[in-house]
């Protein structure tokens, strides 16, 4: 026997309210055969939508433990909690469908000609031509990346990445002639913060931001129509530095933590190496410092390459690609001796081993935590006597399958208590230009996940990414917590210095 939750709404009462039903489960027991077999056994009447019973309507979407999924492909688990999506409820599971058919319409997702030549002959279309369109088109309209993307709750100015996906199906299509840049600038193109939650919560996996926001942006960019006056300077900064930011002023890193480095230090030849990215050599060099120290005592070489430069992850996350094939050639030839890439910042290492191969460049790219999760000692290392929380970076969780390895490191540490914040993977804001495009909803997101921050009275949030500690660590100043932000290899440093 398991148990069931279903959170249910009554709109004769207006009540929301949670039952509970003991099932029996049978073998691969799905969502969907849980609600039937409730309602048969306790005639409790549950209302919820299902048609195909094979993930192709989408009608069935509901979320389980507050993710999103088709209630027809999801198993069902013991203690498994039922609610319907983040829309309007109309009864228990079912929500109000009708506002996203309106947009459709209002949106005008159709091909169009710009001529409207009714009677124009049909061109013969070549593959190629098509590809770009084709990958978008397995959506079962299911709004499930609807239900879990954070930006559509903080604002309207955002239409959301199902109707994104459309936007751009349209606008690569070889049959449409008419530009919808402007449509896709005004249905809020840069408010997207390229979390990738989108994607993981599609049942049919269409990579919506890498193969539709990313894409688009890229395509405005190239039709100089885009993008925002801040991503712009971003880029010539890269162009100018090769790197997207400056060092702090007063900084003990004038020149940036690899310059002050190579200063005291040649490099080891050693088999693994440091790629600091831009944020760690010059915003927080001292990162790179700890990292050093640490390996040091565990008896790791390791060496910092000169020449390395920015990763161009701030430039395709934005669609100004036209200088990243040249950046990519930079590192490879850096690089490509090595054994093993280190990165201590989530979106270079995501970058490092999801884009670069797409520029025909291959390298051995491991995450810290991924690297020293079986490395470290406790019996090494000093009672500490921490209560800790730890934020996913989305660059680390989604797009590299990362999450367990940061946390069995901390649950390693002596004298730390480690404590999980309800929903540990939701976006802070920080990434795909938002911070600097769209600060508000940057600042929106930051707030939300410091609220969940501050119900643990914690003394640290711990994660791997620069972007996401500034992030928060701003909003936790604002707000005056009690709990600071801190980079994994910050505590690190705390543990065995």
């Amino acid at each position: 026997m398991i148990k069931v939750n279903v959170k249910r709404y009554d709109p004769v009462e207006d009540l929301h309210y949670t039952e509970s039903y003991e099932i029996e489960k049978t073998p691969k027991m799905k969502v969907l055969d849980a609600l039937h077999q409730i309602n048969k056994k306790y005639d409790a009447n549950i209302a919820y939508r299902y048609s195909c019973r094979a993930g192709q309507c989408g009608s069935c979407a509901i979320k389980v433990n507050k993710k999103a999924v088709l209630a027809c492909k999801e198993e069902i688990q013991d203690n498994d909690t039922l609610e319907a999506l983040d829309f309007k409820i109309i009864k228990d599971l079912i929500v109000d469908r009708a506002p996203f058919s309106e947009e459709v319409r209002d949106l005008n997702l159709y091909l169009g000609y710009e001529n409207n030549e009714s009677s124009r002959e049909p061109e013969l279309i070549k593959p190629e031509d098509y590809e770009k369109s084709d990958r978008l088109r397995s959506c079962i309209g299911c709004y499930s990346c609807l239900s879990m993307c954070p930006v559509l709750k903080k604002t309207e100015s955002f239409v959301g990445p199902y109707f994104m996906r459309n936007l751009a199906d349209i606008s690569f299509d070889p049959r449409d002639d008419t530009s919808r840049n402007e449509e896709v600038i005004d249905s809020g193109l840069y408010y997207c913060t390229s979390c990738g939650q989108c994607t993981k919560t599609c049942p049919k996996e269409i990579d919506i931001y890498g193969k539709a926001i990313e894409l688009m942006r890229a395509k405005i960019f190239n039709e100089n129509e885009g993008p925002l006056a801040p991503h712009k300077l971003i880029r010539e900064s890269v162009i100018n530095t090769n790197r997207t930011v400056k060092p702090d002023e007063n900084s003990d890193y004038p020149e940036g933590f690899i310059k002050k480095y190579h200063e005291n230090n040649e490099d080891k030849k050693a088999k693994v190496a440091l790629f600091t990215g831009c944020m760690i050599d010059y915003k927080l060099p001292w990162i790179a410092e700890y990292l050093v120290k640490l390996f040091d005592k565990l008896g790791i070489d390791i060496d910092i390459p000169e020449g390395q430069v920015c990763c161009g992850s701030p430039l395709l996350r934005t669609g100004q690609v036209d200088i990243v094939p040249d950046l990519v050639k930079k590192n490879y030839e850096i690089f490509k001796d090595y054994d093993t890439i280190i990165t201590v910042c989530a979106g270079c290492g995501a970058t490092l081993k999801n884009n670069y191969p797409e520029y025909g460049v291959e390298l051995n790219v491991m995450d810290i935590s991924e690297f020293l999760q079986d490395k470290l000692n406790p019996d090494d290392m000093n009672e500490l006597n921490l209560k800790v929380t730890y934020h996913d970076p989305c660059h680390l969780v989604r797009s590299q399958n990362i999450s367990e390895e940061p946390r069995n490191i901390l649950k390693s540490l002596k004298g730390v208590e480690f404590i999980e914040m309800e929903k540990p993977d939701q976006c802070c804001g920080a990434g795909g230009g938002v911070k600097s495009g769209k600060p508000e909803i940057a600042e929106a997101l930051a707030d939300e996940k410091v609220d969940m921050i501050d119900k643990l009275d914690v003394d640290y949030v711990v994660t791997i990414c620069p972007f996401c500690e500034y992030n928060i660590g701003d909003s936790l100043k604002k707000k005056g917590s009690k709990t600071s932000v801190i980079n994994l290899m910050e505590l690190l440093n705390k543990a065995y210095e």
